[in-house]
């Protein structure tokens, strides 16, 4: 897919004010700190369409932009905030979890993890809701160009192992680094993939 428009189009803080769903849509997500940012401004060739920080918890709001004047890219707030209150943490999981329940146009959600890390809790558990809960996701690592080479490989091996603990089968996975623009390709080939194939089965959304 050659990015060819993005445009921003607004910041929601709950779902019912977020832009008409009537476009395909594909959300990014992931724990603070993962890296959301860097990777969705590297997917778009852009160095400010998605605002980044050097303290975690920067997107505190659903944000959208409009792809091509033909999907939504929405930048999710992150989940697991170490530097914020219990009330202001539970503020942020119900804007995240009424948004993935409710968005009827949501097509998939990119859930990123940290590929230098062992499997965290706070991800597993958000992987094992989105699976109870029918929600149509991927797993992003990111931050792949910090390790020796392969080593993000063998890693992504070993989360697999224990997803496969509790799921018979398991969700895409694409290995990426926002700073050598890896994986990039294969993201935006699974967006140009889906759209053609819900163009092709005449699927329309609705609010």
């Amino acid at each position: 897919m050659v990015i060819k428009t993005t445009e921003f189009v607004k910041s929601s803080q709950r779902w019912q004010d977020c832009p008409e769903g009537n476009k395909p849509e594909y959300a990014f997500i992931g724990r603070s700190n993962v890296g959301k940012s860097s990777l969705i401004n590297a997917m778009m060739n852009s160095k400010y369409l998605a605002k980044t920080s050097q303290t975690p918890g920067k997107t505190q709001l659903i944000n959208h932009f409009l792809i091509n004047e033909h999907w939504f890219l929405t930048d999710l707030p992150g989940y697991g905030y170490a530097r914020v209150s219990k009330s202001t943490r539970k503020d942020f999981e119900k804007i995240i979890t009424n948004y993935i329940l409710n968005r009827n146009n949501l097509v998939n959600l990119f859930v990123l993890v940290d590929s230098r890390l062992a499997p965290q809790k706070i991800d597993l558990e958000f992987i094992q809701w989105c699976g109870e809960s029918g929600v149509p996701f991927s797993i992003v690592f990111t931050k792949a160009d910090k390790l020796k080479p392969n080593t993000a490989l063998k890693n992504a091996e070993i989360y697999h192992e224990e997803l496969l603990k509790t799921w018979d089968e398991l969700p895409d996975t694409y290995i990426t680094s926002a700073e050598k623009k890896e994986g990039m390709d294969d993201i935006l080939n699974f967006i140009t993939d889906t759209n053609l194939m819900l163009a092709q089965n005449k699927v329309h959304f609705d609010e």
